[in-house]
């Protein structure tokens, strides 16, 4: 069986650098990175989970909880969970993934039987039932997404009201002064989704202080309902000269819409979204967004999670609550307003 004295032969450096370049546990060169990962793929390595776990009381193996459910669009979803797992296998870490809709009890499960070094959970809900087991677990936990209760994990979100200001003031510059804005589905609001409401409170005092009529509503999460919402949007406040999108699904959805009632962005209707850049190009999106930031948010709750894991951080060291500013990324889909007929 190769192990890694074999792969530092090959490659022509020590046991413990290339140790070091195939974990991400301390810095190496490129060069040498490169070199120790060829040597391993030639000579077919791959790291005794069992040997690791007995050597460093570590398996290297982060705890990822997330749901898919049925009141989000899964594809925006599934960019979080990539950007956890592609940041914890650069680090050297594998990834549990449970989707159990008992939260509680999965988390349990995994922290008691010690599978995991560590955990990160999505889906974060303002009163989240999840976090009392995290909180009471030997293994450090970090979030994508705000709870009301920050206390003992690390934090990470986008900064929602930030966004909402942002969206409203960038249209009012422009002379906008009615407004539609379509969030996630109300029951997300119920179960704890606090970012739907963090948005549009902010946005619905930003609007009111910039003289904006705002339109508020909650639209579907899947095909064919958001596009039955939108439609039934614009028909029903038709002096309305932009149109704000809290949901990913109607974001997708919105192309087609507007093509079928033979409107364009931004000659008719000025439009800003909230979802990534990866999102745009999946779904071919020409609409200025909101630059959500997935991939980089799974990247900061991974690595202070491998901070803690590796005691790079004190014990005392306290716990972190950290925002991803919005960033607009103009696609042309915002001017001035147009009269509607």
């Amino acid at each position: 069986m190769v192990n890694i004295g074999d792969v530092a032969r090959a490659a022509g450096v020590a046991r413990s650098t290339a140790s070091y370049a195939l974990t991400g546990k301390r810095a190496v060169s490129d060069e040498v990175r490169a070199r120790v990962r060829q040597a391993a793929m030639e000579l077919g390595y791959t790291p005794n989970a069992g040997a690791r776990a007995l050597a460093t009381s570590r398996s290297n193996v982060i705890g990822l909880l997330a749901q898919f459910l049925p009141d989000e669009f899964a594809p925006a979803m599934l960019q979080y969970i990539q950007g956890v797992t592609d940041t914890a296998r650069d680090l050297g870490y594998d990834i549990l993934l449970s989707t159990d809709a008992d939260g509680p009890g999965a988390l349990k499960r995994i922290t008691d039987s010690r599978m995991v070094d560590g955990v990160v959970l999505l889906n974060v809900a303002d009163e989240d039932d999840r976090l009392p087991v995290l909180r009471a677990a030997v293994q450090p936990g970090a979030l994508v997404g705000l709870p009301r209760d920050c206390s003992g994990v690390d934090v990470f979100d986008l900064d929602f009201e930030e966004a909402g200001r942002a969206m409203i003031e960038h249209l009012a510059r422009l002379g906008h002064r009615e407004l539609i804005l379509v969030s996630q589905p109300e029951h997300v609001i119920e179960r704890g989704g606090a970012y739907v409401w963090r948005l549009q409170n902010a946005a619905k005092e930003t609007a009111a202080a910039n003289g904006v009529t705002l339109r508020t509503v909650f639209g579907a999460a899947t095909q064919p309902d958001i596009g039955r919402d939108l439609h039934a949007l614009l028909d029903a406040h038709p002096t309305a000269t932009g149109l704000l999108l809290n949901n990913e699904a109607a974001a997708a959805a919105l192309p087609t819409v507007l093509h079928s009632r033979q409107l364009t962005a931004p000659a008719d209707l000025s439009v800003i979204g909230r979802y990534s850049d990866e999102f745009a190009r999946t779904f071919s999106l020409p609409y200025s967004s909101i630059e959500s930031a997935p991939d980089r948010l799974g990247r900061m709750a991974v690595r202070q999670l491998v901070r803690r894991i590796e005691n790079q951080v004190r014990e005392d060291d306290p716990y972190v609550v950290r925002f991803v500013g919005p960033e607009l990324v103009d696609r042309g889909s915002t001017a001035p307003p147009a009269t509607r007929q």
